[in-house]
């Protein structure tokens, strides 16, 4: 009877055991990416235009949104997305009738670079127009 109730009592063991180093792998989880949010204002003439440039530390979307046109009777402008070249902007993506609220979206497939916005005149501004751009980016 002592023999069956030590065997039983390492069998308890040995169950409590193999229950707590379970074999199911695990899927590991991809780092969140840090987003940093700038923010770019200027005024732009009849036939002018303004670039901005940022700074990406990871790879993912970039969003850049007109959060400000004034006069709003401005109605378009142009709003892009390109990378800078310490000189110059190379548009990759372009709205040249970019409206108020405009979303202009792009991804960055390299873990770091150099990234440029460009506010511009495609044949509606009147006058000065002030324009504010935000930036959300890795």
């Amino acid at each position: 009877m002592r023999l069956f109730f030590v065997c039983a009592a390492a069998m308890t063991v040995a169950m409590v055991s193999a229950g707590c180093n379970s074999n199911t792998p695990t899927t590991p989880t991809a780092p969140e990416v840090v987003t940093t949010t700038e923010t770019f204002s200027g005024s732009i003439n009849i036939n002018g235009g303004a670039t901005h440039t940022f700074f990406t530390t990871a790879t993912g979307t970039v969003t850049a949104t007109l959060t400000v046109l004034d006069p709003a009777e401005t109605g378009t402008i142009g709003l892009s997305m390109g990378t800078w070249n310490g000189v110059s902007c190379a548009i990759v993506i372009a709205s040249d009738k970019a409206v108020l609220t405009q979303v202009v979206t792009g991804t960055v497939s390299t873990t770091a670079g150099s990234l440029c916005i460009r506010v511009y005149d495609t044949g509606s501004v009147i006058g000065p127009t002030n324009y504010e751009v935000q930036v959300v980016h890795p």
